[in-house]
């Protein structure tokens, strides 16, 4: 490709603490947790309204929560649940059992109402949020970042900070910061994307949803009776063995995770671009199949479609560590964790075959799965690239393997890992210490401070590393 050298000079703005590049679950949980620990924090988004799959997405379920026996989440992402609580917001049928004692139980709220919420505490903490605003490159030189350069309607600014979080999902700031990265499509199969979608007409009152565990019966029948039949009808323009179900938001209406675009690259935009004309088609295939195969559905409208491509893997950094599947399997605790998780590894089948959907399955439900109980230790070290003295990763684009990567990838879990990254974001600032030779005994010390459940017995100064 023919290459243009882009010289330009723009405005330089006043330093802050922190910035935060994505306003994502990882993203706003960061922003809101450095700025009510005294920072000066930017927070700059690509859309306009924080939560990103959560609300753009609309991905209107929170991952469990709980391990069966007890929550564990606590700090930000417990003050968020309990506060959706209080006020409604979310499904009319979750209880506080639901992140207490529930064992893989996905917790459906609305997405408009978290937009405002998470719009109201960055307003109370003193968060600088920029809308409509994207980080587009970075000055850095070794491991130490000076500033990001972000474009918006205003133009390009650079933005000097004394510490960088990158929640863009994507690694767009570690990348160019020249953090090595694993890529989906070359390190391992593309996951397929989705777009999700809203409908209003579904009458939950049908005797269908209102016998016992009615809802969650007929949800459970769409899967293993109506999805098959419609495939065996050909009703699909190409047949999908899994949809994770609609899910009640209202007295009528409901958020469908629902549609697979397989091979879709999340870094390619010709792929993006393709990908959402590819999903708007398929969410009224998705409205045609519940109007004819799914009760009380009979007059089901599709009302919208997500601004945005769910796209479950792209960028992942090589951090201090890298979490695999065997620390997950034995449930693996680290003196240096910042929050702990219990999901199934949620790798959707990277094609349309009857293998790839069982072995999806088997991941989900099978032996390999934690059990009720257990839970596996989100390490720090898997949120600090390799040498970073002042950049942090927190969401999707943390160091993991993959199939560990489909289980802490939720949205609950990067509530958690934002919250972290702000945490040490801070402490780092006020000690000098580079983010990869950080006291973890400290952080943990004051996230637990913060209402994080930390239950590791032994407390280490130094971060799990690999080898």
């Amino acid at each position: 490709m023919e290459s243009y050298t882009f010289t330009r000079s723009i405005p330089v703005e006043d330093q802050y603490d922190i910035l935060v590049a994505g306003g994502g679950p990882a993203g706003s949980a960061a922003a809101i947790s450095a700025a009510r620990l005294g920072a000066k924090v930017l927070l700059v988004e690509a859309t306009g309204c924080l939560g990103g799959m959560s609300t753009s997405g609309l991905v209107n379920t929170f991952g469990p929560m709980g391990d069966g026996t007890r929550t564990l989440i606590g700090g930000f992402t417990l003050e968020l649940i309990e506060e959706m609580h209080a006020r409604g917001f979310l499904g009319p049928e979750v209880t506080p059992q639901y992140w207490v004692t529930h064992y893989n139980r996905w917790i459906p709220f609305n997405p408009e109402s978290l937009k405002r919420l998470l719009d109201e505490y960055c307003v109370i903490a003193g968060v600088d949020i920029r809308y409509f605003t994207r980080v587009v490159d970075a000055d850095a030189e070794g491991h130490k970042v000076a500033g990001a350069i972000i474009s918006n309607i205003e133009g390009l600014r650079y933005i000097r900070a004394k510490a960088f979080i990158d929640a863009t999902g994507d690694a767009v700031l570690a990348a160019a910061c020249g953090v090595p990265c694993k890529i989906a499509g070359r390190d391992w199969p593309f996951q397929p994307a989705t777009v999700c979608s809203t409908y209003s007409g579904i009458d939950w009152d049908h005797p269908a949803y209102t016998t016992n565990r009615g809802t969650d019966a007929v949800r459970e029948k769409v899967k293993t009776e109506y999805l098959p039949q419609a495939n065996a009808d050909g009703h699909f323009s190409h047949p999908d063995h899994f949809i994770a179900g609609m899910k009640k938001i209202g007295n009528v209406s409901g958020n469908l995770n629902g549609g697979h675009i397989y091979g879709l690259d999340g870094l390619s935009v010709k792929d993006l671009t393709e990908g959402m004309i590819r999903g708007r088609k398929l969410a009224v295939e998705y409205t045609e199949f519940y109007r004819k195969y799914v009760p009380g559905c009979e007059r089901i409208e599709l009302a919208a479609t997500s601004p945005v491509m769910g796209v479950r893997d792209t960028r992942r950094i090589i951090g201090e560590f890298e979490l695999t599947i065997a620390d997950y399997s034995a449930g693996r605790q680290f003196p240096d964790q910042v929050a702990v998780y219990n999901r199934p590894a949620d790798v959707h089948s990277t094609n349309a075959s009857k293998e790839e959907y069982e072995r999806f399955m088997q991941d989900m439900h099978g032996t390999g799965k934690l059990a009720r109980g257990k839970s596996v230790g989100i390490p720090y070290s898997i949120l600090v690239p390799k040498g970073s003295e002042n950049l942090w990763v927190a969401g999707r684009c943390h160091s993991s393997d993959t199939k560990v990567h489909g289980s802490i990838r939720a949205q609950s879990a990067a509530f958690m890992m934002g919250q972290a990254a702000a945490t040490a974001a801070v402490q780092a600032i006020a000690t000098g210490a580079p983010a990869c030779d950080l006291d973890t005994q400290e952080l943990v010390e004051s996230l637990r401070a913060q209402g994080s459940y930390l239950p590791q017995d032994t407390l280490s100064r130094t971060m799990t590393r690999s080898g």
